[in-house]
């Protein structure tokens, strides 16, 4: 048994496999060890779990149902760096490169030993957000089901993908960060122009309008509401 005081860190683990006895296995040995673990049934969209979940590391299967782990690993690259490691039956080389050339982190081929793949897991957790990483992964904003991208400009919702200009990604992110709240015009005029000064008050409701039918693409027509004489809050 483990001591206390060598258990690693607890963080958000995704498990992703198609075999449910497997995974199972797999999430009581990561849940022995403290951590907060999800499990995916291989046939769900992997890209939509992630963005509900936004786990510290995904343990991906390749041989899945819809589409294999080489397609959600791309996809979930698309929103985050977060950790990926596969785990598969696939021995072959090329699998393994190909695993890497796709955004994984590493690979772990079945059968495998567990303790091999917790000692990997939390190598690459330590890698990732140990004393020698330099943060989190602190790009995404989660509100609802809306999730904005800090690194990209980017927004996803339910699996949609919409690309912002910065001035109207700032906007969103000032709502989203505060998600409820009122945040006031002035606030915002701040955030988004270095000089307000010579800003005109209606260029902000502008660019309101401009990030309300981007969120429209999305079937949210009323994401943004005005406050009249404070400013605007983001409702999801």
């Amino acid at each position: 048994m483990h001591a206390e005081a060598d258990r690693p860190t607890a963080y958000r683990i995704m498990i992703v496999e198609d075999d449910a006895k497997l995974s199972a296995i797999l999430g009581d040995e990561l849940r022995r060890f403290g951590h907060e673990v999800v499990e995916i049934p291989g046939d769900e969209n992997v890209k939509e779990a992630f963005a509900a979940y936004l786990p510290d590391l995904v343990l991906l299967d390749i041989n899945l149902p819809r589409y294999d782990g080489f397609y959600w690993c791309r996809q979930i690259r698309t929103i985050s760096k977060v950790p990926i490691v596969f785990i598969s039956a696939r021995s072959d080389d090329l699998d393994q490169v190909r695993a890497l050339e796709n955004g994984g982190d590493d690979y772990i081929t079945k059968p495998f030993n567990l303790e091999l793949v917790l000692a990997k897991v939390h190598s690459t957790l330590r890698r990732a957000y140990g004393e020698y990483a330099l943060a989190r992964d602190h790009d995404l904003v989660h509100v609802g089901e809306l999730l904005l991208n800090k690194a990209k400009n980017a927004v996803s919702y339910k699996g949609r993908d919409v690309e912002l200009s910065p001035r109207e990604f700032r906007l969103l992110l000032c709502l989203a960060e505060r998600p409820g709240e009122i945040v006031e015009r002035a606030e915002l005029l701040e955030a988004l122009w270095d000089d307000v000064e010579f800003v005109d008050d209606n260029t902000l409701s502008v660019n309101v309008t401009r990030v309300r039918r981007r969120l429209a693409e999305f079937g949210l027509h009323d994401a943004i509401e005005t406050k009249r004489g404070q400013g605007y809050r983001l409702r999801i």
